[in-house]
């Protein structure tokens, strides 16, 4: 079995359904483990070899994209005759193309394996997915809006999000709301930076440029705070001008409803020139925050300004 991709929490979940699966079978399941990267000659073969009482064996191989060249040829050899009794995991992330021949020969279904992706999550609807299903595997209910919260603090981190759903559920007793989410996790860079696009957005210009002082001062990054603005002006591009009802828009675009009703939102005040000017701005502020300026903090208050105001900064 190949479990690839490089996100680690469903990797993680993944091989432990395998091992779960295969213990709820026969609870005298033997489990190793293998470093590809560190592979000593003979260690599959030993491994995945019938034991003295014919214990089902299950192994886990890690690091296979930094495997060595010992391990590739045992375990293409292996592939060829599989053990009876034995299952192998071959955890793959990706980073490299290491391991090609071995990946291939899997995929195309040599020995009986089977493949288990596990590719990057990128969008926001997915990680909202992901987290509202965490609560609904628990049976507990979330606010709308505190999962909104918790996947804006943890929107660069799949493992960080799905344990910081895990201590909300384990901790609190009854729904979470929003205030428990702000008071877990309202220090996170990402929700201080939704903070401050959220205002400057709602053209609450002073304020915008007090939340930006705070986020700064306590130790927020400029990066993702304009990756925050990104994040917002380019759903509002995207629903602009449109008057598909939200569900329809929602479906064709790999958007959530409420997203969809938030960039709408968003969007009163705002002209076709305005929103064109502060994408402008917003990519300016993208080059200057990560090291075309000396001033990030200059950039990130011109950005606010042209935002918040809607208008050429100094106009």
């Amino acid at each position: 079995m190949l479990v690839s991709g490089p996100e680690e929490i469903c990797a993680e979940r993944a091989i432990a359904g395998v091992r779960d699966i295969l213990r709820a079978e026969d609870p005298s399941l033997e489990v190793s483990d293998i470093d590809a990267s560190d592979y000593t000659s003979g260690t599959l073969l030993v491994v995945t070899s019938p034991s003295l009482f014919g214990e089902p064996r299950l192994v886990r191989v890690s690091g296979v994209e930094r495997c060595s060249d010992a391990f590739l040829s045992e375990a293409l050899s292996y592939l060829a005759a599989p053990q009876e009794g034995a299952t192998v995991v071959l955890r793959h992330t990706g980073a490299s193309v290491r391991g090609k021949k071995l990946l291939d020969a899997i995929r195309s279904g040599t020995g009986g394996g089977v493949e288990i992706a596990c590719p990057a999550v990128k969008r926001d609807s997915d990680r909202y997915d992901f987290a509202a299903g965490e609560f609904g595997a628990a049976s507990r209910r979330i606010a709308p809006a505190a999962l909104r919260a918790l996947v804006g603090a943890f929107s660069d981190d799949l493992t960080e999000l799905a344990a910081a759903c895990q201590q909300l559920i384990a901790d609190v007793d009854g729904d979470v709301t929003e205030q428990i989410v702000d008071r877990y996790y309202g220090g996170r860079v990402e929700t201080s930076a939704f903070t401050v696009a959220d205002t400057a957005i709602a053209g609450r210009y002073g304020e915008a440029l007090l939340a930006l002082r705070q986020a700064l001062a306590s130790g927020s990054d400029p990066v993702p705070m304009v990756a925050a603005f990104a994040a917002k002006l380019r759903s509002m591009a995207r629903v602009a001008g449109s008057r598909e009802p939200a569900a329809a828009l929602a479906s064709r675009l790999g958007m959530k409803d409420w997203q969809v009703d938030r960039a709408r939102r968003d969007l009163s005040g705002w002209s076709q020139e305005s929103l064109g000017r502060a994408i402008q701005a917003c990519a300016r502020a993208d080059a200057e925050v990560k090291g075309a300026s000396r001033d990030p903090v200059f950039a990130l208050e011109r950005l606010v300004t042209v935002v918040a105001t809607r208008a050429p900064f100094g106009a």
